[in-house]
């Protein structure tokens, strides 16, 4: 039998077998939907509709969320869970200084508080330098040692040798890579099959990165070494995806067969096109590259944006209109774990409708990452419902309120 935290046990104690949940309104992860409510069995959802076509069982507990918005779920599709802000502590350091059991102890605060913000399922896109760290996370997760979303991890991350930090030391210090190097074919391969047995839920991989410190970004991974990283994740029942910022690395990465690319501040009309026609997802994580800038000095309320500001509002502005799946992640742990909202804000101020993000936000995202019991608030899917004052539908700034956490039926926040 698992161990239950006391957190947990407490939270299973509120609960009941049967919970109807009564809000204002209910986002079903497609639609907006006005005087609905839901009903949960242990970990299910029986019923989603009008309360006049309820028959409410006898021993069920009413929870009154009246002035919210009840929703799936909040699945973040780019997360670091290893990271903290870079204000705080640049990435070198955190790689070179910061052993893997404090990063762990981080982690247990981070994932708590995305779980608190109405995250409920989370990728994790690399461990960055602490190993499989983040694979033992969700096993304490799902242990019930600790409180968090559902983790998807992909541990250490895969990059082309030498092209990877931290960098800028002499050639004759070895210092820890903030991922895995691999060359050549066989490598590749071995590498891939060896993050699998580890534990890997998905595998990352660096289409192109900085050669050498301050440089602009390159191609790494040659064709042939992107096909046989695919096609040994997918031979396994596995899959890949990409970090990308530049053209040809995402034409690496869509002819490859990576099933997300993330970041693709490079993406023109035609490249996304071509991955809406592949049914590949993008995730542009406006959020790390606004919080970067202004770590960097940007005065947001002041000053002039500056161009990767504005490349990336005219490849998302591409993006959208592409009709690509957009994949809602704003690469958190960038910048503080539980504001995973600010990915939302910035989706609606860079051209997306709301609704559009709160669909991304939940059922598309659960259709990309195969997660085909989540992401929608319908009969015989898992409990994983958030509430959120106001309506979001209306002002997507309401995200940042979040009231109420459910997640596979054990109440964590009311």
């Amino acid at each position: 039998m698992k161990p239950i935290s006391l957190f947990c046990l407490f939270s299973i104690f509120i609960s009941s077998a049967q919970t109807l949940l009564v809000p204002d309104r209910v986002f079903d992860g497609t639609e907006l939907h006005e005087n609905w409510v839901v009903l949960v069995e242990n970990n299910r959802i029986t019923y989603t509709g009008n309360l006049n076509g309820l028959k409410k069982p006898s021993n069920t507990t009413e929870i009154n969320l009246n002035g919210t918005t009840l929703m799936p779920g909040i699945i973040e599709g780019h997360s670091h869970i290893l990271l903290h802000p870079y204000n705080e502590t640049e990435w070198n350091d955190q790689v070179l200084k910061e052993s893997p059991v404090e990063r762990a102890i981080r982690a247990s605060v981070h994932v708590k508080k995305s779980l608190m913000a109405g995250i409920t399922t989370m990728r994790d896109l690399g461990a960055e330098g602490a190993g499989y760290t983040d694979v033992y996370v969700k096993k304490t997760i799902d242990d019930g040692i600790i409180i968090g979303p559902r983790l998807l991890v992909a541990g250490p991350a895969i990059v082309a040798t030498g092209a990877y930090g931290p960098k800028g030391f002499h050639d004759g210090v070895t210092v820890p890579l903030g991922a895995e190097a691999a060359s050549g074919v066989d490598q590749c391969i071995e590498t891939v099959r060896r993050q699998m047995g580890n534990g890997a839920d998905l595998i990352k991989i660096y289409a192109d990165y900085r050669w050498t410190p301050g440089a602009d970004s390159q191609p790494t991974f040659l064709q042939e070494e992107i096909d046989v990283m695919v096609s040994t994740a997918k031979s396994a029942g596995k899959y890949v995806v990409a970090h990308a910022g530049t053209a040809e690395g995402m034409k690496r990465a869509i002819a490859g067969g990576v099933e997300t690319i993330e970041h693709g501040d490079g993406g023109t009309l035609e490249i996304f096109k071509t991955m809406k026609e592949k049914g590949i997802g993008f995730c542009p994580t406006l959020a790390a590259g606004d919080a970067i800038t202004q770590y960097r000095g940007w005065n947001k309320a002041t000053d002039p944006e500056p161009e990767r500001i504005q490349q990336k509002r005219t490849s998302f502005k591409a993006a959208l209109e592409s009709g690509v799946q957009i994949v809602f992640g704003g690469d958190v742990g960038v910048f503080p774990h539980g504001e995973n909202y600010r990915e939302m804000e910035l989706m609606v101020e860079y051209g997306m409708k709301p609704i559009d993000v709160l669909k991304s936000a939940t059922s598309d995202n659960a259709k990309m990452f195969h997660l085909t019991q989540l992401g929608k608030l319908e009969k015989g899917f898992l409990a994983d419902i958030i509430a959120i004052k106001g309506n979001p539908v209306k002002d997507i700034k309401n995200m940042k309120s979040v009231s109420f956490v459910m997640k596979d039926g054990v109440v964590y926040k009311k």
